[in-house]
Protein backbone atom coordinates (compact mmCIF):
# COMPACT_ATOMS: atom_id res chain seq x y z
CA UNK A 1 0.00 0.00 0.00
CA UNK A 2 2.95 2.33 0.60
CA UNK A 3 3.90 2.10 -3.09
CA UNK A 4 0.33 2.86 -4.18
CA UNK A 5 0.14 5.81 -1.82
CA UNK A 6 3.42 7.19 -3.16
CA UNK A 7 2.22 6.89 -6.75
CA UNK A 8 -1.06 8.65 -5.94
CA UNK A 9 0.72 11.50 -4.18
CA UNK A 10 3.13 11.93 -7.07
CA UNK A 11 0.15 11.95 -9.40
CA UNK A 12 -1.41 14.78 -7.39
CA UNK A 13 1.65 16.91 -8.23
CA UNK A 14 1.70 16.13 -11.96
CA UNK A 15 0.87 19.18 -14.14
CA UNK A 16 -0.12 16.89 -17.02
CA UNK A 17 -2.56 14.88 -14.92
CA UNK A 18 -3.93 18.04 -13.31
CA UNK A 19 -4.78 19.37 -16.76
CA UNK A 20 -6.00 16.20 -18.47
CA UNK A 21 -7.26 13.66 -15.90
CA UNK A 22 -10.40 15.63 -14.87
CA UNK A 23 -11.62 15.22 -18.45
CA UNK A 24 -11.73 11.42 -18.15
CA UNK A 25 -15.25 10.30 -17.30
CA UNK A 26 -14.18 7.53 -14.91
CA UNK A 27 -12.05 9.98 -12.90
CA UNK A 28 -14.92 12.47 -12.64
CA UNK A 29 -17.31 9.70 -11.66
CA UNK A 30 -15.00 8.52 -8.88
CA UNK A 31 -14.53 12.08 -7.62
CA UNK A 32 -18.27 12.37 -6.99
CA UNK A 33 -17.76 9.97 -4.08
CA UNK A 34 -15.92 12.75 -2.24
CA UNK A 35 -17.74 15.93 -3.33
CA UNK A 36 -21.37 16.80 -4.15
CA UNK A 37 -20.39 18.88 -7.18
CA UNK A 38 -18.18 21.68 -8.42
CA UNK A 39 -20.47 24.63 -7.66
CA UNK A 40 -21.16 26.48 -4.42
CA UNK A 41 -24.88 25.90 -4.99
CA UNK A 42 -24.31 22.15 -4.88
CA UNK A 43 -22.15 22.49 -1.76
CA UNK A 44 -24.77 24.58 0.05
CA UNK A 45 -27.52 22.14 -0.92
CA UNK A 46 -25.49 19.28 0.57
CA UNK A 47 -24.94 21.36 3.72
CA UNK A 48 -28.69 21.87 4.09
CA UNK A 49 -29.32 18.13 3.74
CA UNK A 50 -26.74 17.31 6.42
CA UNK A 51 -28.08 19.99 8.75
CA UNK A 52 -31.49 18.35 8.57
CA UNK A 53 -29.83 15.32 10.21
CA UNK A 54 -28.12 17.36 12.92
CA UNK A 55 -24.73 17.45 11.22
CA UNK A 56 -22.76 20.67 10.76
CA UNK A 57 -20.49 21.36 7.81
CA UNK A 58 -17.25 22.95 6.71
CA UNK A 59 -17.06 24.38 3.21
CA UNK A 60 -13.81 24.57 1.27
CA UNK A 61 -13.35 26.00 -2.22
CA UNK A 62 -10.78 23.84 -3.97
CA UNK A 63 -7.61 25.37 -5.37
CA UNK A 64 -4.05 25.96 -4.18
CA UNK A 65 -0.61 27.39 -5.01
CA UNK A 66 -1.87 30.71 -6.31
CA UNK A 67 0.97 33.03 -7.34
CA UNK A 68 -0.92 36.20 -8.29
CA UNK A 69 -2.43 38.68 -5.84
CA UNK A 70 -5.42 39.32 -8.10
CA UNK A 71 -6.36 35.64 -8.09
CA UNK A 72 -6.06 35.47 -4.30
CA UNK A 73 -8.32 38.51 -4.11
CA UNK A 74 -10.88 36.74 -6.29
CA UNK A 75 -10.86 33.71 -3.97
CA UNK A 76 -11.28 36.00 -0.96
CA UNK A 77 -14.28 37.69 -2.54
CA UNK A 78 -15.75 34.26 -3.27
CA UNK A 79 -15.46 33.25 0.38
CA UNK A 80 -17.04 36.54 1.53
CA UNK A 81 -20.02 35.81 -0.70
CA UNK A 82 -20.26 32.26 0.63
CA UNK A 83 -20.30 33.56 4.21
CA UNK A 84 -23.18 35.87 3.30
CA UNK A 85 -25.10 32.95 1.79
CA UNK A 86 -24.43 30.79 4.85
CA UNK A 87 -25.83 33.52 7.08
CA UNK A 88 -28.92 34.27 5.00
CA UNK A 89 -29.60 30.54 4.58
CA UNK A 90 -29.42 29.89 8.32
CA UNK A 91 -26.81 27.18 7.83
CA UNK A 92 -24.68 25.70 10.61
CA UNK A 93 -21.64 25.89 8.32
CA UNK A 94 -18.11 27.23 8.64
CA UNK A 95 -15.18 27.71 6.26
CA UNK A 96 -11.94 25.79 5.84
CA UNK A 97 -9.33 27.69 3.81
CA UNK A 98 -5.90 27.06 2.29
CA UNK A 99 -3.27 29.76 2.67
CA UNK A 100 -1.70 29.03 -0.71
CA UNK A 101 -5.09 29.88 -2.21
CA UNK A 102 -5.22 33.18 -0.31
CA UNK A 103 -1.86 34.45 -1.50
CA UNK A 104 0.73 33.26 1.03
CA UNK A 105 3.14 32.53 -1.83
CA UNK A 106 2.66 36.11 -3.03
CA UNK A 107 3.47 37.54 0.42
CA UNK A 108 2.51 36.90 4.02
CA UNK A 109 1.00 40.39 4.21
CA UNK A 110 -1.28 39.65 1.24
CA UNK A 111 -2.46 36.43 2.84
CA UNK A 112 -2.93 38.05 6.25
CA UNK A 113 -5.05 40.83 4.77
CA UNK A 114 -7.24 38.34 2.90
CA UNK A 115 -7.64 36.12 5.96
CA UNK A 116 -8.55 39.10 8.11
CA UNK A 117 -11.39 40.04 5.78
CA UNK A 118 -12.76 36.50 5.84
CA UNK A 119 -12.49 36.13 9.62
CA UNK A 120 -14.17 39.47 10.25
CA UNK A 121 -17.00 38.67 7.85
CA UNK A 122 -17.49 35.27 9.52
CA UNK A 123 -18.13 36.93 12.87
CA UNK A 124 -17.43 35.66 16.36
CA UNK A 125 -20.03 32.90 16.13
CA UNK A 126 -18.36 31.21 13.12
CA UNK A 127 -14.83 29.79 13.15
CA UNK A 128 -12.56 29.98 10.10
CA UNK A 129 -10.37 26.86 9.93
CA UNK A 130 -6.90 27.21 8.39
CA UNK A 131 -5.75 24.06 6.58
CA UNK A 132 -2.21 22.77 6.97
CA UNK A 133 -0.59 22.06 3.60
CA UNK A 134 2.82 20.61 2.72
CA UNK A 135 5.65 20.95 5.25
CA UNK A 136 7.27 23.87 3.42
CA UNK A 137 4.29 25.98 4.49
CA UNK A 138 4.10 24.81 8.11
CA UNK A 139 6.15 27.64 9.62
CA UNK A 140 4.36 30.47 7.81
CA UNK A 141 0.96 28.89 8.54
CA UNK A 142 1.68 28.76 12.27
CA UNK A 143 3.16 32.26 12.22
CA UNK A 144 0.05 33.70 10.59
CA UNK A 145 -2.21 31.74 12.93
CA UNK A 146 -0.44 33.16 15.99
CA UNK A 147 -0.76 36.70 14.63
CA UNK A 148 -4.45 36.22 13.92
CA UNK A 149 -5.15 34.47 17.24
CA UNK A 150 -3.85 37.48 19.16
CA UNK A 151 -6.68 39.51 17.61
CA UNK A 152 -9.48 37.07 16.75
CA UNK A 153 -11.09 34.29 18.73
CA UNK A 154 -12.84 32.71 15.72
CA UNK A 155 -9.83 31.23 13.95
CA UNK A 156 -8.54 27.66 14.11
CA UNK A 157 -5.63 25.75 12.63
CA UNK A 158 -4.87 22.22 11.47
CA UNK A 159 -2.17 19.92 12.91
CA UNK A 160 -0.78 16.91 11.05
CA UNK A 161 0.00 13.77 13.02
CA UNK A 162 2.50 12.38 10.52
CA UNK A 163 4.98 15.24 11.04
CA UNK A 164 7.62 14.66 13.70
CA UNK A 165 7.39 18.31 14.77
CA UNK A 166 3.67 18.46 15.53
CA UNK A 167 3.82 17.68 19.26
CA UNK A 168 6.23 20.59 19.72
CA UNK A 169 4.08 22.85 17.53
CA UNK A 170 1.00 22.11 19.63
CA UNK A 171 2.94 22.77 22.83
CA UNK A 172 4.16 26.10 21.43
CA UNK A 173 0.57 27.13 20.63
CA UNK A 174 -0.66 26.45 24.17
CA UNK A 175 -0.45 30.09 25.35
CA UNK A 176 -2.91 31.05 22.61
CA UNK A 177 -5.69 28.65 23.73
CA UNK A 178 -5.79 27.35 20.16
CA UNK A 179 -8.65 25.67 18.35
CA UNK A 180 -7.07 22.74 16.51
CA UNK A 181 -8.19 20.18 13.95
CA UNK A 182 -6.07 17.05 14.18
CA UNK A 183 -5.53 15.14 10.91
CA UNK A 184 -3.12 12.43 9.88
CA UNK A 185 -1.60 14.30 6.91
CA UNK A 186 -2.00 13.82 3.18
CA UNK A 187 1.09 15.20 1.42
CA UNK A 188 4.19 13.41 0.20
CA UNK A 189 6.93 14.14 2.73
CA UNK A 190 10.48 12.89 3.23
CA UNK A 191 11.00 10.18 5.92
CA UNK A 192 13.16 12.61 7.91
CA UNK A 193 10.17 14.97 8.19
CA UNK A 194 7.19 12.64 8.50
CA UNK A 195 6.45 9.19 9.88
CA UNK A 196 6.41 6.80 6.91
CA UNK A 197 4.41 3.93 8.46
CA UNK A 198 0.65 4.09 8.99
CA UNK A 199 0.90 2.26 12.30
CA UNK A 200 3.26 4.90 13.67
CA UNK A 201 1.09 7.74 12.36
CA UNK A 202 -1.96 6.21 14.08
CA UNK A 203 -0.13 5.96 17.41
CA UNK A 204 1.15 9.52 17.17
CA UNK A 205 -2.36 10.68 16.28
CA UNK A 206 -3.72 9.06 19.42
CA UNK A 207 -0.96 10.59 21.53
CA UNK A 208 -1.66 14.06 20.12
CA UNK A 209 -5.41 13.56 20.63
CA UNK A 210 -4.73 12.78 24.28
CA UNK A 211 -2.81 16.05 24.61
CA UNK A 212 -5.57 18.07 22.95
CA UNK A 213 -8.35 16.48 25.00
CA UNK A 214 -6.49 17.17 28.22
CA UNK A 215 -6.02 20.77 27.16
CA UNK A 216 -9.75 21.06 26.38
CA UNK A 217 -10.47 20.60 30.09
CA UNK A 218 -8.75 23.88 30.97
CA UNK A 219 -9.51 25.98 27.88
CA UNK A 220 -12.50 28.26 27.46
CA UNK A 221 -13.92 28.61 23.98
CA UNK A 222 -11.16 26.69 22.17
CA UNK A 223 -12.24 23.75 20.02
CA UNK A 224 -10.74 20.32 19.46
CA UNK A 225 -11.64 18.60 16.20
CA UNK A 226 -10.77 14.93 15.74
CA UNK A 227 -10.61 14.53 11.96
CA UNK A 228 -10.35 10.86 11.06
CA UNK A 229 -12.44 8.17 9.34
CA UNK A 230 -10.81 5.28 11.20
CA UNK A 231 -13.51 3.59 13.36
CA UNK A 232 -10.94 1.91 15.57
CA UNK A 233 -9.16 5.17 16.23
CA UNK A 234 -12.47 6.95 16.82
CA UNK A 235 -13.40 4.36 19.43
CA UNK A 236 -10.05 4.76 21.17
CA UNK A 237 -10.52 8.54 21.27
CA UNK A 238 -14.07 8.37 22.65
CA UNK A 239 -12.97 5.89 25.32
CA UNK A 240 -10.03 8.12 26.21
CA UNK A 241 -12.23 11.23 26.42
CA UNK A 242 -14.66 9.42 28.74
CA UNK A 243 -11.79 8.28 30.96
CA UNK A 244 -10.42 11.84 31.14
CA UNK A 245 -13.82 13.28 31.96
CA UNK A 246 -14.10 15.24 28.71
CA UNK A 247 -17.76 15.79 27.86
CA UNK A 248 -19.12 15.01 24.41
CA UNK A 249 -19.75 18.69 23.68
CA UNK A 250 -16.14 19.63 24.50
CA UNK A 251 -14.77 18.20 21.26
CA UNK A 252 -16.04 17.22 17.82
CA UNK A 253 -15.46 14.81 14.97
CA UNK A 254 -14.87 16.00 11.42
CA UNK A 255 -15.04 13.82 8.31
CA UNK A 256 -14.99 14.26 4.57
CA UNK A 257 -18.16 14.22 2.54
CA UNK A 258 -19.07 10.73 1.36
CA UNK A 259 -16.75 8.77 3.66
CA UNK A 260 -17.81 6.65 6.67
CA UNK A 261 -21.38 7.94 6.61
CA UNK A 262 -22.67 5.21 8.92
CA UNK A 263 -19.94 5.93 11.46
CA UNK A 264 -20.80 9.62 11.35
CA UNK A 265 -24.49 8.92 11.90
CA UNK A 266 -23.64 6.64 14.83
CA UNK A 267 -21.59 9.37 16.49
CA UNK A 268 -24.37 11.93 16.12
CA UNK A 269 -26.97 9.52 17.49
CA UNK A 270 -24.76 8.91 20.52
CA UNK A 271 -24.61 12.64 21.22
CA UNK A 272 -21.23 13.62 19.79
CA UNK A 273 -20.65 16.83 17.84
CA UNK A 274 -19.87 16.22 14.16
CA UNK A 275 -19.11 18.16 11.00
CA UNK A 276 -18.61 17.14 7.39
CA UNK A 277 -16.10 18.90 5.18
CA UNK A 278 -17.70 19.64 1.82
CA UNK A 279 -15.24 20.44 -0.96
CA UNK A 280 -16.29 22.00 -4.25
CA UNK A 281 -14.78 23.84 -7.21
CA UNK A 282 -13.26 23.05 -10.59
CA UNK A 283 -9.69 22.65 -9.27
CA UNK A 284 -10.40 19.36 -7.53
CA UNK A 285 -7.88 16.94 -9.01
CA UNK A 286 -4.88 17.34 -6.60
CA UNK A 287 -7.23 17.23 -3.61
CA UNK A 288 -8.97 14.17 -5.04
CA UNK A 289 -5.68 12.30 -5.50
CA UNK A 290 -4.68 13.03 -1.91
CA UNK A 291 -8.02 11.61 -0.77
CA UNK A 292 -7.26 8.39 -2.64
CA UNK A 293 -3.77 8.32 -1.14
CA UNK A 294 -5.15 8.61 2.41
CA UNK A 295 -6.70 5.18 1.90
CA UNK A 296 -5.13 3.52 -1.14
CA UNK A 297 -7.89 0.88 -1.16
CA UNK A 298 -10.08 3.68 -2.54
CA UNK A 299 -8.00 3.46 -5.72
CA UNK A 300 -9.96 0.28 -6.51
CA UNK A 301 -13.05 2.48 -6.80
CA UNK A 302 -11.29 4.33 -9.61
CA UNK A 303 -10.41 1.05 -11.33
CA UNK A 304 -13.94 -0.33 -10.95
CA UNK A 305 -15.38 2.79 -12.58
CA UNK A 306 -12.90 2.41 -15.45
CA UNK A 307 -13.80 -1.26 -15.94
Amino acid sequence: MGIVRGLLLRGSQSPWLREHAPGFWFVRRTATRFMPGETVDEALAAARQLQAHGIGTLLTYLGENISEAAEAERVTEHYLTVLDRIRTGGLHAELSVKLTQLGVDVSSSTCYANLTRIIERAGKASVVWIDMESSRHTDITLELYRRLRRVYSNVAVCAQAYLFRTAQDIAALRPYDPSIRLVKGAYKEAPKIALPRKKDVDENYFSLARTLLRESLRQTGARVAIATHDPRLIRRVTDLAAALGVKKDQYEFQMLYGIQRLELVRLVREGYQARVLIAYGAQWFPWFMRRLAERPANAWLLLRNLI
